[in-house]
């Protein structure tokens, strides 16, 4: 039995705002320590539930930053986030952060089930392990992505689609609602591009909501609900027909 009030960091599970949007960032700005320039100045949008936002820019655009700051790991300068109407870190079990493939140590000692698990430990305490309703998730999204066959194996022996397969399954298996995906289908072959296209709209289709980071939309067969551009750090625009 998983206790609530033994969650990660103290923190404790908190009801979203039923009439707020999937995610609302107003006036957003950004920086690293030891720099005054932002890497992101004055971005604002609104992600309504069940969308899905491509996010384009060009290599240092800000996107990645972004993303990492949605997902509460790195701090904002000023303006606000707010996650189904709550604070970034109160909704931290709703969303759930895919990275791009070269920031993962693919040497790490794991094989690809447990690499998965990793995914749920966001549900369990600082007391508690994972639970058999955690490996049957973990099963289902195995499954679901194609890579029940490598369940077993060492993550150091994958190719980059499996590579990218097992980290949106990590990020699948966390159940979120809000999903933060980082060059998702960046250099992966077309059965893998496929497959995680089927993925996403099923997931949209639950009611899923989630930002897609791309380099440039037009090269992907994915539909979008909405385009957000970064130059800079800043959105240069936001297009709000649906987009492929």
């Amino acid at each position: 039995m998983k206790l609530e009030w033994l969650a990660y960091g103290g923190r404790h599970l908190h009801a979203p705002d039923p009439a707020a949007p999937a995610l609302q960032v107003r006036d957003l700005a950004v920086g690293y320590p030891g720099s005054e320039k932002p890497v992101l100045s004055g971005v604002n949008f609104t992600l309504p539930i069940g969308s899905r936002l491509a996010l384009v820019g060009a290599n240092g655009s800000g996107k990645s930053t972004l993303l990492k700051t949605i997902a509460g790991l790195l701090p904002c300068r000023s303006g606000a986030i707010a996650v189904f109407g709550l604070k970034v870190r109160a909704c931290h079990h709703r969303t759930s952060y895919l990275p791009q493939r070269e920031e993962i140590s693919w040497n790490f000692p794991v094989t690809v089930e447990r690499f998965v698990l990793g995914g749920r430990y966001v549900h369990c305490g600082w007391l508690t392990s994972p639970d058999a309703t955690d490996h049957a998730v973990v099963a289902e999204t195995l499954d679901q992505l194609d890579i029940t066959s490598i369940a077993k194996n060492p993550i150091d022996q994958l190719s980059g689609g499996q590579q990218q397969r097992v980290m949106l399954a990590r990020a699948l298996a966390q159940g979120s609602d809000l999903l933060l995906l980082d060059e998702p289908l960046n250099a992966v072959d077309g059965a893998t591009r496929s497959l995680v296209g089927d993925v996403l709209a099923r997931l949209q289709r639950e009611g899923k909501s989630m930002i897609v980071s791309t380099h440039d939309v037009g090269t992907h067969d994915q539909p979008f609900d909405r385009v957000l551009t970064l130059e800079h750090g800043r959105v240069r625009e936001v297009n709000n027909e649906s987009a492929r």
